[in-house]
């Protein structure tokens, strides 16, 4: 639905709050975890609104999910920031991490409140551990500055540690990100090497990729090939060797993935896709929803993913 759709529910429900969310698995998937978390009795409905919609959008949705008596809160994706900045007087408090990054992923929603939550933060460091064993010392690309990236780069500059990596450059057309980044970071792991670079839409990274050291992360954080045709390289771009591809999607178009998979045994990448850390990023918000203790790791949340992957 859009937001001129949204009327009262009938009983209790969790919304999605995204650009395209009826080709989303989330709808499946969920089907499926209703029964092993005990939400039977719960809706899944979402919510379709344009990228760059206009601030009075954002908080028709934060209101009407306040005010309902029947909504529980949402996952909110793309969104993140510009709903944040639209919405922030609306809700009653947030996390120390949402305020940090002035960006929410999840609201809860309860008897004519609303908080927001900053979980990209927790759910991209869960999802980043299961694809590169070890991040320090590397270089890193991100290309895109929305509240996915800018939230892995601030794990990257606060909690990593030990394991930071050595050089991270990130990319986007819009200025404003950007400095976003650069302010969260400044306080950051002083040892890691930072670089933003801002580029007109349709330019390409294929020159960044060269300046990479072997074993670099190279990710699509630009919601290029899901929320918008294309892919931020060429088809002739080449990857570090021995490096690691991560596209933050898993459905779409996917052309930053194909070219990776394309590549990936003259390069000798791991290529991996968007897929865990979606099911990370919705169990994350399903438990901020519905205060469900769900597990981050071990075989209850094993059982979630299995479940989750049989249904790709």
């Amino acid at each position: 639905m859009t937001p001129d759709d949204l009327r009262p529910a009938t009983r209790p429900t969790m919304y999605f709050i995204g650009v395209s969310t009826t080709s989303s698995a989330i709808h499946r998937v969920f089907a499926a975890w209703r029964p092993l978390l005990g939400l039977d009795g719960v809706d899944l409905v979402g919510i379709d609104v344009p990228v760059g919609a206009e601030p009075e959008v954002y908080r028709k949705v934060v209101a009407h999910l306040r005010d309902d008596e029947h909504s529980r809160g949402a996952l909110v994706t793309t969104h993140k920031l510009d709903l944040y900045a639209a919405s922030r007087d609306l809700l009653r408090q947030v996390n120390d991490d949402a305020a940090r990054l002035a960006e929410t992923s999840a609201l809860v929603a309860r008897d004519g409140w609303i908080d927001g939550l900053a979980l990209d933060t927790v759910t991209s460091q869960m999802a980043l551990r299961s694809i590169v064993p070890a991040m320090a010392g590397r270089d890193v690309l991100v290309m895109g500055a929305g509240g996915a990236a800018l939230a892995l780069c601030d794990y990257f500059a606060h909690r990593a540690g030990d394991d930071a990596p050595a050089r991270v450059t990130v990319t986007d057309i819009a200025d404003q990100r950007l400095a976003a980044i650069t302010a969260d970071v400044a306080t950051g792991d002083p040892a890691i090497t930072w670089r933003t670079h801002r580029l007109a839409p349709g330019d390409v990274h294929d020159d960044l990729l060269v300046d990479l050291a072997p074993g670099a992360l190279v990710v699509n954080a630009t919601g290029m090939g899901k929320d918008r045709p294309g892919s931020p390289l060429s088809d002739a771009a080449v990857f570090p060797h021995g490096g690691y591809a991560w596209e933050f999607n898993y459905r779409g178009e996917l052309g930053f993935l194909r070219q990776a998979r394309n590549r990936a045994e003259a390069d000798a990448l791991t290529v991996s896709d968007g897929w865990r850390y979606f099911v990370h990023g919705w169990t994350r918000a399903i438990d901020a929803v519905f205060d469900l203790d769900i597990p981050t790791e071990g075989p209850d949340f094993e059982r979630l993913y299995d479940a989750a992957q049989e249904l790709r």
